[in-house]
Order: C-alpha cells, then sequence, then structure tokens
C-alpha cells in the first residue's frame, strides 16, 4: 500500500519523525511534484506554525495530542469549499484575489484541525467545480500522476491528484455531482460521498447546493477513510437531520449488481469485469448476488443528470447575484450557467426537483430488494487533458459529457444515499479500474466493511510513497 495517514499519524505519535519533518517533506514533495499542477495556493508559513504547534503540543500536553487521530499529518484543502480561516479560497475562478480575508472556520474545518491536521495550502479545482476535469483558466492545469497526459478528475481534482502522488496521504474534497469518487476513480484512491445530513455544511451552507452537495476527503485506504468519517460526522445542526448509522450486522447480503450502463452512455468492457470480478469475490464470501439491468436505473439516472443541471445553475447565479461581482472575466462556460439559472423559471425548477425526490424514492424500494449496489464509477479511463473545454456555453453538452464520463455519479447526490468508489484491478495502461457501491441511508459502515473486503484483495498498488514515510 505504500502508506497511509494512519500510518503517518502513528510515526508521528511514535516519535519516529516530528510533525515539522512531515510537514517539510510535504513541502518537499509538492515542489518536486509541482509539474502536475495540485496545488492552487501554497502557504508554507502556516504549514510550518501548524506542524511546530503539534508538536509543542505533544510534547507538553501528550494525552490532548494522543486524543487527535491525525495529529500532526499534513494536509490540503480544496480551493471550493470549507473555508478554512486564512486560506484564500477563489473557487479556480479569476472573479476572487487571493487575499485572505477573515471569514473564520466552517464547521467543518473546524474539525479537520481539531483532528490534528496540519493544513498549508488549497488543491486546484475546475471554475466553480462545473467539471469533471480541474484545468482551470486561472491555472494551474492538473495532471493525474498516473498518467501526466490525463486528467485526475474534477471536481476535487487537485486534492486526488496530490494524494495519489504521495505531497499529502489525505486531503479535502467535496461532492456535489461524484467531485469526490470521479477523482478518486481517476487516481487509484478510496472515495466517500457521506449520507445526505451526516456532515457538517455550516454556518454559512454556501457550499450545500440544496443538499446535494457534502464534504469529506480522498484517501489512500479504507481505514483512512473509515477514520475521518467517523471523526468528522455527526452533530451537523442542520439544515437536514443526522442520519441514524447502522452498524454492519454480518451475515448473508443481497447484494445488487449492475453491469451495464445502457447504449447511450457505455462502460468499457475493462471497467465491468473490475464490477463483475468485485460481485464474484464477494459471491464467494456466501452473499447473494441480485442482478440488474439498465432500465431499472434509466429513467433515474435521467433525473439525476438534469436535476444536477439545474441545481447548480440556480446556486450559481444566486451566489453572483448575490455577491454583484461582474462576471466578465470568468470562463464562458460558467456565463453560460449563470444566464441558464437566472432564466430558470420557477415551475421548471420545481419539476425537476420533483423528479429527484421520485429518484430517491425509487432507490428506497430498490434498497427493499436489496441490501447495497455495486455498480461502475466510470465508463472509461481518465480522460485526456482538454477533453472538458469550458471555453464554450453550451451546459447541456457540458452536462452530457459529465454523464458519458460517470453515468451514475450524480445519482447518489441527487437521491442523497452513500457512496463509495475504491480501485479493483488495473487495466492494460496500468490505470485503476474503480467500482463503485451504494446503500441505504446512513449505512456508510456497510459501505466501508464491503470495501475493505475487497481492498483485501490487494488488487492494486499505489505507486508512489506518502511523504515523510519510508518507501
Amino acid at each position: 500500500m505504500r502508506g497511509d495517514a494512519t500510518d503517518l499519524a502513528e510515526a508521528i505519535r511514535k516519535s519516529s519523525l516530528t510533525s515539522a519533518e512531515a510537514m517539510q517533506a510535504s513541502l518537499a514533495s509538492a515542489e518536486v511534484h509541482k509539474p502536475l499542477g495540485t496545488i492552487a495556493h501554497l502557504d508554507e508559513a502556516k504549514g510550518n506554525a501548524s506542524a511546530e504547534t503539534m508538536d509543542q503540543e505533544r510534547r507538553l500536553e501528550p494525552g490532548r495530542f494522543a486524543a487527535r487521530p491525525f495529529g500532526g499529518v499534513p494536509t490540503l484543502a480544496k480551493d471550493l469549499g470549507g473555508p478554512f480561516a486564512g486560506f484564500p479560497v477563489t473557487a479556480g475562478s479569476r472573479l476572487f484575489e487571493r487575499e485572505e480575508g477573515s471569514e473564520p472556520d466552517s464547521d467543518l474545518a473546524a474539525r479537520f484541525r481539531n483532528a490534528g491536521f496540519c493544513l498549508f495550502g488549497l488543491t486546484t479545482s475546475p471554475e466553480f467545480g462545473l467539471s469533471l476535469v480541474s484545468e482551470p483558466a486561472a491555472g494551474p492545469t492538473c495532471r493525474n500522476p498516473l498518467d501526466p497526459t490525463r486528467t485526475p478528475g474534477g471536481s476535487s481534482g487537485g486534492a486526488a491528484a496530490a494524494v495519489a502522488a504521495g505531497i499529502v496521504a489525505i486531503a479535502h474534497a467535496t461532492d456535489a455531482g461524484g467531485s469526490i469518487r470521479v477523482p478518486a476513480a481517476c487516481c487509484g484512491l478510496v472515495g466517500l460521498k457521506p449520507s445526505r445530513g451526516a456532515m457538517p455544511a455550516g454556518p454559512s451552507f454556501g457550499n450545500h447546493m440544496g443538499g446535494i452537495a457534502t464534504e469529506l476527503a480522498v484517501c489512500r485506504s479504507v481505514r483512512d477513510t473509515t477514520l475521518i468519517f467517523e471523526t468528522l460526522r455527526g452533530k451537523a445542526r442542520g439544515p437536514f437531520p443526522d442520519p441514524a448509522t447502522v452498524e454492519v450486522s454480518g451475515g448473508r447480503l443481497r447484494i445488487g449488481l449492475l453491469a451495464d450502463t445502457g447504449s447511450k452512455y457505455p462502460t468499457d468492457r475493462k471497467r465491468l469485469e473490475a464490477i463483475n470480478d468485485a460481485a464474484l469475490t464477494l459471491e464467494a464470501d456466501g452473499h447473494q448476488i441480485v442482478p440488474f439491468g439498465w432500465a431499472s436505473f434509466e429513467q433515474c439516472q435521467d433525473a439525476s443528470g438534469r436535476a444536477l443541471g439545474d441545481i447548480i445553475a440556480v446556486n450559481l447565479a444566486s451566489f453572483i447575484d448575490t455577491l454583484g461581482v461582474d462576471i466578465s472575466i470568468a470562463e464562458p462556460l460558467t456565463h453560460a450557467f449563470v444566464e441558464r439559472g437566472r432564466k430558470l423559471t420557477g415551475p421548471t425548477l420545481w419539476a425537476s426537483l420533483n423528479r429527484a425526490v421520485q429518484t430517491s424514492r425509487a432507490l428506497w424500494n430498490t434498497f427493499d430488494r436489496v441490501d447495497c449496489l455495486l455498480m461502475p464509477m466510470l465508463a472509461k479511463p481518465p480522460l485526456a487533458i482538454g477533453s472538458f473545454p469550458a471555453d464554450h456555453d453550451d451546459t447541456e453538452l457540458q452536462l452530457e459529457r459529465m454523464a458519458a464520463f460517470a453515468p451514475l455519479a450524480s445519482l447518489a447526490n441527487i437521491s442523497g444515499f452513500p457512496a463509495l468508489t475504491l480501485p479493483f484491478g488495473t487495466d492494460a495502461d496500468g490505470l485503476p479500474l474503480p467500482v463503485q457501491i451504494m446503500a441505504p441511508m446512513g449505512h456508510e459502515p456497510l459501505l466501508l466493511s464491503l470495501a475493505a473486503r475487497l481492498e483485501a484483495e490487494d488488487r492494486w498498488q499505489h505507486r508512489f510513497p506518502v511523504a515523510g514515510l519510508a518507501a
């Protein structure tokens, strides 16, 4: 596995290295991997100060330090979401200056810091998260460390590329339409989109997007994903009730298998083989596999894609109009989504939201038949740099391109259900073959248990070690 955040935290806790040394290793790695464009904003001084504070606490208050599950571990926040106090988020846009400002930590950011993370920068995302690649006109263009001619995905592409390259062992990420899971799938990482309401989004709820968006992280292991989810979740204080977490009870599961994404958005043979291989692995453990056809999901996929487009557009238009900023220097695609949002009528949006409700209902009915669903994450390998240009005004084309790349990504966001992706093999080019598992609300322990079982097959090895840990 070549190390993860849990290993790094343990090394710091046992004094094998200091927080400051781990930070210096991450900063050095960031410089080595600078051509990947993973980091949009780096603050070495803040990173060093945070690490020194953790080292001092470890010396003077060892009990307090030991209670932090990620004490002294360097990390990066996404340039979209949060905010993290002192780090100037611009959402990948030239509309905003990199000014530190005085905005305090979001509830989630405060929990990141309380967990012991040491933040030193912001990772690259596309302008306002409007793409499944991370190539903002404001720069930098983010590249996949496994193949720099390809994208690491989006919109948390910088986060995933930084973790895959070993610059950091774990990084903050957000997901409104697959933005945690798609980059994780592109880079051979584990990505969990939690249940709606599980993660704090206040106090401003500016990145909440009516409930379809959530925040967590991209990780190198299932155990890191489990630990950070358990550390940060719960007591979100609105606007939705905390979902009751359902613990794994053991025994035989009914696992729904969707190994087809239809003729409009076909998934390539190797990625479908990975889904079937995962199903065979779980079946050999005694679980029942229940096959589903694309017809059972086609209407839900279409409704979730339409709702995603409308919610993104209205949210962005409201944001821009509230700020009163001149968007003349924004990317053409951003202009188009803003105009789409401004022109969208109330009845049209209402109909789209009702389709989203029916999508959630249909999935609940599916989960009457099965305990979880195993399905594709990506329809094809990570795309070449430049495959998602933003120099046009066709919002429908952008949404179609996103659906063709990750047909089932937005389904979890629109429905509110948790979904997880992890690599389960490699293709002929050495790129990861991701699988996706979805479960009912609050069933993250089930997702994580199944993911750990698949991870134990050892079908994927990280190419780069974590900075600060021996190769």
